[in-house]
């Protein structure tokens, strides 16, 4: 008898160039925070503990205490990375990367991490946002 596979959530395939310069500058930054929540989101329902109010909090309200922007910049790569390991993928998402692009290219870390989501989603088909989908491992630490 084989073990139940075990299930995941597809996401949504996004134009990492629209998210990153379009929808923020319409929307005068608020488009980021909606993002940064659903790929938080999506990442949680690839089976990587998350929470995504608390990363949003954050990176808005953490910033009058400077460090929690950073750290939580720095887990949503992490976050990605477990994704990608949880879809079968080699993680190919870094951190560092994505925290260094944020900080000191005009917030291009958004251009990247979701560059790094579509690839899961690649991965499945891009299928339509809420398909379940079966994964290669079990949840994340």
């Amino acid at each position: 008898m084989q073990p139940s596979a075990v299930q995941g959530r597809a996401g949504r395939h996004r134009n990492p160039v629209t998210i990153w310069l379009l929808w923020p500058v319409l929307t005068l930054g608020i488009y980021h925070l909606v993002w940064y929540y659903k790929i938080n989101r999506e990442t949680r329902d690839l089976g990587v503990i998350a929470n995504p109010g608390v990363s949003v909090l954050a990176i808005t309200l953490g910033a009058l205490l400077l460090v929690p922007p950073f750290a939580s910049y720095y887990q949503t790569g992490d976050r990605i990375a477990q994704a990608q390991r949880a879809a079968g993928m080699t993680p190919t998402c870094s951190p560092v990367i994505g925290l260094l692009l944020t900080v000191f290219l005009f917030g291009s870390g958004a251009l990247y991490y979701q560059a790094e989501m579509n690839k899961i989603w690649d991965r499945f088909g891009n299928q339509a946002e809420g398909t379940i989908i079966s994964l290669a491992s079990g949840p994340s630490q």
